[in-house]
C-alpha cells in the first residue's frame, strides 16, 4: 500500500493533469455513482488534496470526489482518452482536452457535498496529517504523550492513522531507528528527548520521502553510495529492507521481525533497549 509521500506525490501528478481545463467527460464504473458523470462535466477541478491515504478532488460547484487506493488501486495519467493495457478494473476516469486521469481497481470511491466531507467517517478520524504544511513537532508531541495512544505499542500505534496520518510499513521502521528507540517499546516507555526524536522523524522523513521520491536515508551518505555506483535500494533506506546488511551508523546486522503484523527492521545496537 501506498504511503503518505507517495499519495501526496500522486495527487500532485494527478493535479498537473486536470485542474488547468475543464473536465470534459467522467466515468464511474459504479452505478449510483454515474448521475455524477453530468453534473461534473465541464466544471472546473479547484484542486486535488491528499488526506492521509485518500484523496479529495473538488470542484467548483462545491463537489468533491473522494477516493480511497486502499491495497490494490492506482492512478494512471495519459493523454486524453489513452489507455492503458490492462487486466485492472477502471473505476474512475477523468477527462480534458489534454490529459486522462484513470483510477484502477479502487472500491472506495464517493461524489461529497462541504457537509459530508466534514462529517465523513474516515476523514474524520485521521489523526494529525504529518505532510500537512502546517504541522508542527509540538502537535505530534502531544499525539505521543496523549493517554489513549501512550500506552500503545510503537510499531502498531505508527501504522494507525487515527494517531498519525500518512505514515506507513516503511516510514515507522525509519522513524523508529532516526530517533534511536527500540521497537518494543510503548511511547510511555520513552524518554523526553526520545518522544521529540520520534515527532521530529516522523514529520521529517515524510517530506524527505515526498521530495526524493520514496529516500529516507541520510543524503549525504546517499550520495557518497551513489558516487560509488550502488544501486538504489543499497542506500534508499536507513533500516527497512535492510535485513542483514550492515547498520549505516554502527555496522551492526540490521534485523527483521514480524511486528503489528507487518515486517519492521532495526538496528539491535542503535535501539538497544
Amino acid at each position: 500500500m501506498p504511503e503518505g509521500p507517495e499519495i501526496k506525490r500522486a495527487a500532485d501528478q494527478i493535479a498537473k493533469a486536470i485542474v488547468p481545463y475543464p473536465v470534459g467527460e467522467l466515468f464511474f464504473a459504479f452505478e449510483h455513482l454515474k448521475p455524477y458523470e453530468t453534473i461534473l462535466r465541464d466544471r472546473q477541478i479547484l484542486s486535488v488534496i491528499p488526506k492521509g491515504k485518500a484523496l479529495l478532488t473538488r470542484f467548483d460547484n462545491d463537489l468533491t470526489i473522494y477516493s480511497h487506493n486502499q491495497l490494490y488501486g492506482i492512478w494512471v495519467i495519459r493523454s486524453a482518452y489513452q489507455y492503458p493495457h490492462t487486466n485492472r478494473q477502471l473505476r474512475l476516469a477523468i477527462h480534458n482536452a489534454k490529459k486522462s486521469a484513470l483510477l484502477y481497481s479502487a472500491s472506495d470511491i464517493e461524489v461529497l457535498t462541504p457537509e459530508a466531507v466534514l462529517h465523513h467517517p474516515f476523514l474524520t478520524r485521521l489523526g494529525v496529517d504529518v505532510l500537512d504544511p502546517d504541522t508542527t513537532v509540538g502537535q505530534v508531541i502531544d499525539r505521543f504523550k496523549d493517554k489513549q495512544f501512550s500506552r500503545r505499542n510503537l510499531p502498531g500505534l505508527l501504522l494507525n492513522q487515527g494517531f498519525l496520518c500518512g505514515l506507513g510499513n516503511y516510514l515507522r521502521s525509519e522513524i523508529l531507528f532516526v530517533a534511536c528507540v527500540p521497537p518494543t517499546y510503548r511511547p510511555i516507555d520513552c524518554s523526553p528527548a526520545q518522544i521529540a526524536a520520534l515527532a521530529k522523524a516522523s514529520i521529517d522523513l515524510p517530506h524527505q520521502s515526498y521530495l526524493t521520491k520514496g529516500i529516507t536515508n541520510d543524503l549525504t551518505i546517499v550520495q557518497k553510495l551513489k558516487a560509488e555506483g550502488k544501486k538504489r535500494y543499497e542506500y534508499r533506506h536507513w533500516v527497512f529492507n535492510r535485513e542483514g546488511k550492515p547498520c549505516f551508523r554502527c555496522g551492526t546486522a540490521i534485523v527483521k521481525e514480524m511486528l503489528a503484523g507487518r515486517r519492521l527492521y532495526f538496528c539491535p545496537t542503535c535501539q538497544k533497549v
